[in-house]
């Protein structure tokens, strides 16, 4: 049987497997840009929304519990990446890449810092390496349109 770090290591470096192509895609076939990068967004969002999602259960749990976080925080935090995903959507290109970015940073910080009791080390060091290759995508997109 595998065990759940493992099956997360396999599962979020599979989903690393989109951003990678198409930031690759998006330099060696520019004639294809507009699609590229509108793959390349709406995965951004799809993965943004996903990440986010994971702060609604934490919140039903702390109802009655002390915490550093209260429910509503971490509901309103759940719901802000949410939202922030769905709105990169309506931005050009250039705007998308500044808000992707700065939001999968965000959802990182929020993680290791906030969130940090909730997670295993394993998660933290799984994070920090998907959230390092998505960034490093976000930052190669955005260098493609500055340079285009």
């Amino acid at each position: 049987m595998i065990s759940v770090a493992r099956l997360a290591y396999l599962v979020g470096i599979a989903g690393l497997i989109p951003f990678l192509l198409t930031t690759f895609g998006l330099w060696l076939m520019p004639e294809r840009s507009d699609e590229i990068l509108g793959y390349f967004y709406l995965y951004s969002a799809g993965i943004l929304a996903f990440m986010a999602g994971v702060y609604w259960p934490i919140a039903m749990q702390l109802e009655n519990r002390c915490y550093p976080l209260s429910p509503l925080v971490t509901m309103v935090l759940s719901q802000v990446f949410f939202v922030a995903a769905g709105i990169g959507l309506l931005l050009p290109p250039l705007a998308q890449f500044i808000l992707y970015g700065l939001a999968y940073l965000a959802l990182y910080v929020v993680d290791v810092r906030w969130m940090r009791q909730y997670w295993p080390d394993w998660y933290r060091r799984i994070r920090l390496l998907l959230t390092s290759v998505v960034l490093l995508c976000q930052v190669a997109v955005g260098i493609w349109l500055l340079a285009h």
